[in-house]
């Protein structure tokens, strides 16, 4: 075998190797260009060396050759990104199952396919288009809407020498971007809901101060009551902050559960007697309907965390007069259920109802208090312990969330 073809099997095995252990995806776009562009050197080379000496291979080269084909095989056949070949007349000449996957399932194989019958995204033929007159695109952005939205980002490079009269094909690669861009969807939105969030109690803090500074001060009871504000606001603030450095510690793996036998009945009235006085305050009853017999296996303090959050939410949409009562059922996993009889959650929110800063009435709920990543809090410390936290809702009768728990111990984190 020449050493060229050596070196260019030795740098699509490592480029290979590389792609799939190194974690940044970035680095592995730019690996896997890398290697598309190896493979296809690769190709080329057998395939001037065969049709230039047919009659003088030998055929102890047999084997190597065939090695070299059964690496490239499963090469492009292992590439998460689309491989699309075309000729000068925009037909298929080349392509890997993760492009048939994306144009075209239906059918055997794309090859000599038009470019047209495959896609009538203009995005797609204007980048081959431009690829074929010797112009290299990148940075493409496809979009597919078919069951699932997909995202893609294409890289064209003109194939064979152009000489002023267009390249003889073009090779496109299909990046998936899809949950880079949904990740990057999901830190702009999270971005702007925390500006939001933190703009309201900032700027009543600075209203007041600015108040009192000019000379409220002078008023023993006007001041009294900016003072209050100002630190209702602060407060807001420091709630947020904490939620977020919680949840953030949650999503990242950096909490750890010691799950453990815990009396349900017992950690139930303990919260109950926390939110006595802001239940009593708002005509709300709290009810621990849990046996005192029970016995379920969790974190101890995580599933405190989460009834607080539950119990809370509750007492804040209840109805005045209402009660929120606790629960437990057994099954096949324990169940622990916080029921109010508020207004109910229309259905269309209850999907929705665990994002980040998700809100049914924004400003109800900000009128009320809470930063709106109490729900998903919960749902990452259920999710934690190996469950899963459900709700129902009926509009006029009230919401049941329920937290759902592996009885067997070795099955929570």
């Amino acid at each position: 075998m020449p050493k060229r073809q050596s070196l260019l099997i030795g740098a699509c095995v490592l480029l290979t190797v590389l792609a799939l252990v190194v974690p940044s995806f970035l680095v592995r776009l730019v690996l896997a260009g890398l290697l598309i562009i190896t493979a296809v050197a690769l190709v080329l080379i057998n395939r001037n060396s065969v049709n230039r000496s047919p009659d003088r291979l030998d055929q102890s080269s047999a084997p190597e050759n065939l090695a070299v084909s059964s690496l490239l095989e499963a090469t492009l056949a292992g590439m998460r990104e689309g491989l699309l070949v075309v000729n000068k007349d925009m037909r298929v000449v080349a392509s890997n199952p993760a492009a048939h996957k994306l144009f075209n399932p239906s059918v055997a194989s794309l090859k000599s396919q038009r470019l047209t019958e495959l896609t009538r995204n203009p995005a797609i033929y204007s980048a081959f288009l431009d690829g074929l007159k010797g112009i290299e695109r990148s940075g493409v952005k496809v979009e597919t809407h078919g069951p699932e939205r997909q995202v893609f980002d294409l890289r064209v490079v003109p194939i064979g020498s152009t000489n002023g009269h267009g390249a003889q094909g073009a090779l496109g690669v299909f990046f998936d971007i899809t949950r880079t861009e949904r990740l990057e969807n999901i830190r702009q939105e999270f971005l702007s809901n925390v500006s939001h969030e933190l703009r309201t109690p900032l700027t009543a803090i600075i209203a007041f101060v600015e108040t009192l500074e000019t000379g409220a001060m002078e008023d023993p009871e006007s001041s009294q009551r900016f003072l209050s504000i100002i630190r209702k606001n602060a407060s807001r603030m420091h709630g947020l902050i904490d939620d977020i450095l919680e949840l953030t510690a949650i999503e990242g793996g950096n909490v750890r559960l010691r799950a453990a036998p815990v009396e349900l009945y017992t950690l139930v009235e303990e919260v109950c007697a926390s939110f006595a006085a802001k239940a009593a305050a708002q005509n709300v009853m709290l009810e621990n309907n849990v046996p005192s017999e029970v016995i379920v296996y969790a974190d101890e303090r995580r599933l405190e965390q989460m009834l607080t959050n539950l119990i809370d939410n509750g007492i804040k949409f209840s109805r005045e007069h209402g009660t929120v009562a606790i629960s437990y059922e057994s099954g096949t996993r324990d169940k622990i259920l916080v029921q109010d009889n508020g207004d109910g959650i229309p259905a269309q929110h209850l999907e929705r109802l665990f994002e980040r800063f998700y809100r049914v009435d924004r400003a109800r709920s900000r009128d009320i208090g809470g930063t709106g990543l109490g729900l998903a809090i919960v749902k990452h410390l259920a999710l934690l312990h190996g469950g899963e936290v459900t709700v129902t809702s009926e509009l006029g009768k009230g919401t049941t969330f329920t937290i759902h728990l592996p009885t067997n111990p070795r099955k929570s984190a």
